[in-house]
């Protein structure tokens, strides 16, 4: 190796990064193993690279003696104090002992050590750029989808999408450009792996923190998502300024806001509401677009019995008891939907049994077509714990 190569190296070190002391240290290490491997492994040698000219050199530590018995391990007197006068019988030099044939070996393995180098330096630097970007949003371009997987051109690599983040429906055609949520970076031996979703309900809210600019100045606050993806979401936000409405900031004005985050989610429809402290106002809240007449709430088993219009029953109970599923684990209150005329007949039934003042949980007889919901286990609340906001 010569000056060119150390020139070589650093400008590695700009384009890459990768420190040219790093490099030089990697080569010595990986030319001590290359010299045991061909030349033997008795010696006590140590590999040196000369920082500016790139001259390499191999040294033995031997014990100075008077008479050489193994010139492996040993080196005369007569010869070590040739190079210092001080040195006695006993002492531990280091000995120049490059063999002749040495510099193809180092050259091949010079190369292949800045090789692996790059290509480790490369994929830290990657995973770092990624790593950053966890529990957020990148770009990214369909390249291929099967039944299982999609995976997604990032740029610099490529991120995966298994069936289990996919949104039912939609449709991953090549080349088409979508957002993603990065679930998980790993830093793996071939490289980093970039676990991608778009079923979470997590891009929703980090969607409109870039949509709103009042959520990510954190004047507002989204409190708790709940979404069915591709088909519906409900999301509670609260404005820590009482002069901005948190629905209104997240509508935009005619409803421009929204409808950018509906337009990347392929028109799934979503449903923006006040958060409240008030289980019963946010309960209420929660079952919108149907008006409620009363929300009676039964703190020990965190269960709420709500009362709409006869009218209003389906449109708060939504299709296929989608509304209010997703009110239920929005607020995380088990729900009990009946209309009036329910209601009325319940209250007739509790009154004539004595029962009037009693736990629903304890009243057998129910109506005919009473509706309840509660929370499941797949909830993503980002905070909605009502005991401990009503504590502060």
């Amino acid at each position: 190796m010569n000056v060119e190569f150390i020139h070589a190296l650093e400008q590695i070190e700009k384009e890459k990064g990768i420190s040219k002391k790093v490099l030089i240290e990697a080569m010595q290490e990986a030319l001590l193993s290359a010299y045991r491997k061909n030349f033997g492994n008795d010696e006590n040698i140590s590999v040196n690279i000369d920082s500016q000219t790139g001259r390499i050199r191999v040294y033995a530590t031997k014990t100075v003696v008077k008479e050489v018995k193994n010139s492996a391990t040993e080196v005369a007197l007569e010869q070590a104090i040739k190079s210092d006068p001080s040195i006695v019988e006993g002492d531990l030099v280091q000995v120049e002992s490059t063999p002749e044939r040495f510099g193809r070996i180092a050259a091949q393995t010079a190369k292949q050590v800045v090789m692996q180098r790059i290509r480790e330096a490369e994929k830290n630097l990657i995973f770092e750029e990624f790593y950053s970007k966890e529990n957020d949003i990148v770009t990214g371009i369909i390249q291929h989808a099967d039944k299982k997987n999609v995976i997604v051109d990032l740029g610099r690599i490529e991120g995966i999408m298994p069936a289990s983040e996919q949104v039912p429906n939609e449709k991953y055609l090549f080349n088409k450009r979508m957002k993603f949520y990065v679930l998980e970076v790993k830093n793996q031996s071939k490289g980093p792996a970039i676990l991608l979703s778009r079923s979470h309900p997590s891009l929703i809210k980090r969607l409109f923190e870039l949509e709103v600019p009042e959520i990510f100045n954190g004047v507002v606050e989204i409190k708790s998502i709940a979404r069915e993806a591709g088909s519906r979401t409900k999301m509670a936000v609260w404005s820590h300024d009482s002069n901005v409405d948190p629905v209104g900031a997240c509508v935009g004005q005619r409803g421009i806001r929204v409808q950018n985050v509906v337009e990347e989610l392929n028109d799934e429809k979503i449903d923006i509401l006040k958060w409240s402290p008030n289980p019963a106002e946010y309960i209420s809240n929660s079952l919108s677009p149907a008006e409620v007449i009363r929300v009676e709430i039964f703190e020990d088993e965190k269960a709420a019995r709500v009362t709409v219009p006869d009218h209003q029953l389906s449109l708060a109970i939504g299709k296929e008891g989608q509304n209010a599923r997703l009110a239920a684990r929005l607020t995380g209150w088990k729900i009990d939907i009946k209309s009036e005329s329910q209601m009325r007949k319940l209250l007739e039934q509790e009154l004539f049994a004595g029962n009037l003042f009693k736990d629903p949980a304890e009243t057998n007889e129910e109506p005919e077509d009473s509706e309840e919901y509660e929370a499941t286990e797949d909830t993503e609340d980002v905070d909605a714990d009502f005991e401990e906001e009503q504590e502060e």
